[in-house]
C-alpha cells in the first residue's frame, strides 16, 4: 500500500472511531493538529509520513478518550500492521504516541524530532481560542465548574489527581494551558504558542474582571 493510501485510510478510520466525541478529542482536533504538525514537520525537517500518522493516531490511545489505553494500543498496532507500514515505523509512531501526553506534566520530554513536531501541534491546539472553548468543553463532559474561587490551584499533579481530581475550567489554565508556552520543543511550535498563549492571558484577566 502506497504511504498516501495508507494515511488516507487512517483518516477514515480514525474518524469513524471518533464519532460522537465530546470531550474536545473529536475528529475536527485531529483535524487541526494533523494539519498543523505537517506544516512544522516541513519547516523543522521532521519525517512528514511519521508526523502525519503519529497525529491522526494520538488520541485513540488516550484515557481521555478510550476506556483503556492497553486496549487502544492494541488496536493502534494493529491497524498500523494492517495497512502495511513497517516494523521500524511502527515502532516510531507508536513511542510517540504513548510519551507526548501532558499527563499532569509528569512525563519525560520526548527526543524524535517527529514526537517533538506532533506534541508541539497538539499542545497548539490547547492554547488560544480553540484551546479555551476545548477547556471548557472537556470540564463540562466531567461535570467540573466554569470556575469555583474556593478551589485552591493544584501546582503539583500525580496522573491520578490530573485526570480525576476536583478542578474547574479555569483552573486547568493554572494547572496545564498557561505552562504549554515554555515546553514547546521546535523553533516553529514556540513562535506559533506566542500569540495564542498571549491570548489565554488576556481572556483569563477579562474572565476574572468580569467574575469579580
Amino acid at each position: 500500500m502506497e504511504p498516501l493510501q495508507q494515511i488516507e485510510r487512517t483518516e477514515l478510520w480514525v474518524k469513524d472511531k471518533l464519532d460522537g466525541e465530546g470531550t474536545g478529542h473529536d475528529w475536527h482536533h485531529i483535524h487541526r493538529v494533523t494539519t498543523q504538525a505537517k506544516e512544522i514537520a516541513e519547516i523543522e525537517g521532521a519525517d512528514v509520513f511519521i508526523v502525519t500518522l503519529a497525529a491522526l493516531l494520538h488520541d485513540l490511545i488516550d484515557d481521555k478518550v478510550v476506556v483503556s489505553e492497553e486496549e487502544g494500543l492494541k488496536e493502534v498496532t494493529n491497524w498500523l500492521e494492517e495497512i502495511g507500514t513497517t516494523v521500524e515505523q511502527r515502532n516510531h509512531i507508536l513511542t510517540i504516541i504513548t510519551t507526548m501526553s501532558f499527563k499532569g506534566g509528569n512525563n519525560e520530554p520526548v527526543t524524535t524530532p517527529e514526537a517533538q513536531v506532533v506534541q508541539d501541534a497538539d499542545r497548539l491546539d490547547a492554547i488560544g481560542a480553540i484551546g479555551i472553548a476545548r477547556t471548557f468543553v472537556y470540564a463540562g463532559s466531567k461535570g467540573d465548574p466554569m470556575y469555583n474561587p474556593e478551589l485552591a490551584v493544584r501546582e503539583s499533579l500525580t496522573l491520578e489527581e490530573y485526570r480525576n481530581g476536583q478542578s474547574s475550567a479555569i483552573g486547568h489554565f493554572y494547572e496545564k494551558l498557561l505552562k504549554l508556552k515554555d515546553l514547546m520543543n521546535t523553533n516553529e511550535g514556540k513562535k506559533r504558542a506566542e500569540t495564542r498563549h498571549k491570548f489565554l492571558e488576556d481572556f483569563l484577566n477579562q474572565f476574572l474582571t468580569e467574575w469579580s
